[in-house]
């Protein structure tokens, strides 16, 4: 029978691992203050980081702020994002935030998750990153597909439940670790443990992963 402190021995062993192999493993969205990155993982849902981070020069070389974004037609903004899935969709959460930001927040983004889940367009995954990538604060783990794959791979979690999932892990890992653990989760799960086709003959943690393959 697995126990809680076997659980809590093993995650520690993944997260050594990967910090060996992945080193400080971030978010690969490029910002460079709260508001963009906001707008980044507003438009990153259902959309790769790599196409993200082609859009977003442009939007912020026009709207460089909550007050610009805000002020801005709507027309303007759904253009500027239309290669992002849901582009409409995603204009009108980052416009609706802005004013929110501008108009109650004074211009800043939130630093707290209770603020924060209150903005269009951000749950608690979002603000999980935004907190951590942002502010450098660890209050709950974000839950991705690669994270949700790869703790279902590795006995860690059988819950499809983004939210059970982080509830879980809040448990069993100590928080200095919440933030890094998304990121190497998401790097693993990019480079080697991928949906579709596994790598699990060069995997490091083939020899502690029950799913493995031979």
């Amino acid at each position: 029978m697995v126990t809680e402190m076997d659980k809590r021995e093993k995650i520690m062993e993944i997260i050594r691992r990967l910090h060996k192999e992945y080193g400080e493993a971030k978010t690969t969205l490029k910002f460079n203050s709260p508001f963009e990155l906001l707008v980044a993982v507003v438009l990153s849902a259902q959309c790769t980081d790599d196409r993200v981070n082609r859009i977003t020069p442009v939007l912020f070389r026009r709207f460089p702020g909550p007050r610009e974004m805000a002020e801005a037609s709507a027309e303007e903004v759904e253009n500027l994002v239309h290669s992002c899935s849901f582009y409409r969709n995603k204009a009108r959460n980052i416009q609706s935030a802005a004013k929110m930001i501008v108009e109650k927040y004074g211009g800043k983004v939130p630093d707290n998750m209770e603020d924060l889940v209150k903005l269009p367009g951000v749950a608690r995954k979002t603000a999980n990153v935004i907190l951590y990538n942002a502010f450098g604060k660890n209050e709950g783990i974000a839950v991705d597909t690669h994270v949700k794959r790869l703790v279902q791979r590795l006995g860690i979690c059988d819950s499809k439940n983004p939210a059970k999932i982080e509830k879980r892990l809040m448990e069993i890992v100590p928080r200095k670790y919440w933030g890094p653990l998304t990121y190497l989760l998401i790097e693993h799960g990019r480079k080697v443990c991928r949906a579709r086709k596994p790598g699990c003959p060069t995997c490091v943690l083939r020899d502690i992963c029950p799913s493995r393959s031979s």
